[in-house]
């Protein structure tokens, strides 16, 4: 959540932040209305407790005729004490629902707009050019006995698919890659739970509008994340951090879930938009007056990912109607899709302040030893599925092979590239 603060001292750059996001101003209101009414609530309950203390001590001092007359005021008042932390409790509870519902604040440098206002900073790498007909994901991943969408639906439903074969290697090989890098760049890495608590699932902003977006085991009242930055926020709720020596990074490993409401229509062939995917997920915990440096960073670990595996891309900064609920501002990488002949969102990174740890609690100690609320971000840095369907895509030769970029050859075997019928043992690193 923002910081109430800001919301009290300059509700108007919150309104502005409401407008830019196509958001509800009136919810500025509505929690400025809150806080007064909770500040209300607990001023008449300290005042009552200050008078109902008074009146225990005159019932001590009281004679015996006075005594039945001070009894019945300190009777009468322990009711309007009752009452009045009643009140205060569903004050306290209304002002969290009305500071829940409004999103992080977007940063100045946000473009205005929607979806379709995304700016371009820059784009790396040529565009391809083919001489021979081109295929898409499916077809080369059938070919190569690396992609099963008929029994995925078949076991699972819609928009679930098997990854099979050299299909299964490349997703292993994927991981080890981003795996490898991360550790390198000072990353430490997580396997993260795919079940998490409702409070994880609020804290990182998922749930509100965003939950007809996920799934819901009811039964256990838990959710399966759409993406490990869930449980690795929520890994540190509650806690005071040690950031004296910089950052906490950490590299997270999970299968994700999406329901993908409302977007029925969109990429329904193939493995690009589906129900089920893994990712490692860089996430970040650090100071609030180094999110700016760290979100670039962020940024420029995923292009050096995209970059070795060779796959030409743009970045875009995300215009402010388009930011999730959490997200300051945010930055994705769209690489190239041939057989679309357009750009899609490979990875992204969110720079999301205190927003998420004002919700979870979790705070650093300032140079005098003062709790202060921390920051958090976070980055893709490899969406498996998406970024094998890219890669089959973007490295596809005439003969049904494909190319397997430098970087990922030390996870297969060294192969240089996938054949239809070629042996997997090869595509196994030696022993």
């Amino acid at each position: 959540m923002i910081d109430l603060r800001l919301v009290r001292e300059n509700p108007d750059l919150v309104r502005a932040s409401q407008r830019a996001r196509g958001a509800d101003e009136s919810l500025v209101d509505a929690l400025l209305a809150a806080d007064t009414a909770r500040r209300e609530a607990v001023k008449r309950g300290d005042d009552l407790r200050g008078e109902q203390k008074n009146a225990s001590q005159a019932v001590k001092k009281a004679t015996p005729e006075e005594r039945p007359a001070v009894l019945e005021r300190a009777k009468v008042l322990a009711a309007e004490v009752k009452e009045a932390e009643e009140a205060q409790r569903a004050a306290d509870a209304a002002l969290r629902e009305a500071h829940l519902r409004i999103p992080n604040v977007v940063a100045d440098e946000v473009p205005p707009g929607g979806e379709d206002d995304a700016v371009t900073l820059r784009t790396v790498g040529e565009v391809p050019a083919y001489d021979f007909p081109l295929r898409d994901h499916i077809e080369i991943g059938e070919a190569l006995g690396a992609i099963d969408m008929e029994r995925g639906a078949k076991v699972s439903g819609a928009r679930f698919y098997f990854l099979t074969g050299p299909g299964a290697l490349l997703e292993f090989a994927l991981a080890q890659l981003a795996i490898s890098r991360a550790v390198t760049a000072g990353f430490t890495p997580v396997i993260a739970p795919a079940l998490v608590k409702p409070d994880a699932m609020e804290g990182t902003g998922f749930l509100g509008e965003h939950d007809e977006e996920v799934y819901r085991i009811e039964r256990d009242d838990l959710y399966l994340v759409g993406t490990s930055e869930v449980a690795l926020a929520g890994m540190h709720a509650k806690e005071v951090l040690d950031l004296s020596a910089g950052p906490k990074r950490y590299a997270g490993w999970s299968s994700c879930f999406r329901r993908e409401a409302g977007s029925y229509g969109k990429d329904t062939r193939g493995i690009i938009r589906v129900h089920w995917f893994d990712k490692v997920e860089m996430f970040t915990f650090c100071r609030p007056e180094e999110t700016e440096a760290e979100h670039l960073r962020l940024l420029a670990w995923e292009e050096e990912f995209l970059q070795a595996l060779e796959l030409p891309y743009r970045v875009v900064d995300i215009a402010a109607g388009d930011l999730g609920t959490s997200a300051t501002r945010k930055y994705d990488i769209e690489a190239w899709f041939p057989t679309q002949g357009t750009y899609r969102e490979l990875t992204s990174t969110s720079d999301c302040t205190t927003f998420q740890a004002r919700r979870l609690n979790i705070r650093y100690r300032d140079a005098d030893g003062k709790p202060q609320t921390a920051a958090t971000l976070n980055g893709t840095l490899c969406a498996i599925a998406r970024t094998i369907a890219c890669l089959l895509e973007v490295h596809q030769r005439a003969d049904g092979a494909v190319y397997v970029p430098k970087a990922l050859r030390p996870w297969l075997g060294g192969v240089e590239e996938l054949t239809p019928g070629m042996t997997l043992a090869a595509a196994v690193p030696p022993a």
